[in-house]
């Protein structure tokens, strides 16, 4: 079977979204952005995951696009919680590096998708 490092990576991210929701909730006791993120970290994976039994092309590229905008609003989130001190530099470093990541796939991606329609 075709490894698919677009779906392994979005699992892996969406994993360590559930473990910062998590820490935020106990070490932090911050409820309302930790639940934000988990909604859109975890959204990323599940929409790609999704765009793999796409009804069609145009479909599967839909799918992708909602993921691209969770990863958006997923690293806005990571940012703020930099921003406000509830993250510390190494941890949001490393989430911020592997959100990035995946909009470049999920941007590399669509674009192929869309050359081969």
């Amino acid at each position: 079977m075709k490894e698919n490092i677009l779906i392994e990576k979005s699992v892996d991210f969406g994993a360590r979204i559930v473990k910062l929701h998590q820490y935020l909730l106990k070490t932090k006791h911050e409820f309302v952005i930790s639940k934000q993120i988990l909604r859109s970290g975890t959204s990323i994976g599940a929409n790609v995951n999704e765009a793999q039994y796409g009804s069609s092309k145009a479909d599967f590229i839909a799918k992708l696009h909602i993921s691209l905008k969770e990863a958006a609003e997923t690293e806005y989130w990571l940012l703020i919680l930099q921003k406000s001190d509830l993250l510390d530099e190494k941890m949001s470093s490393s989430l911020l590096k592997d959100c990035l990541e995946l909009k470049r796939i999920l941007i590399s991606s669509i674009s192929t998708a869309k050359s081969n329609k």
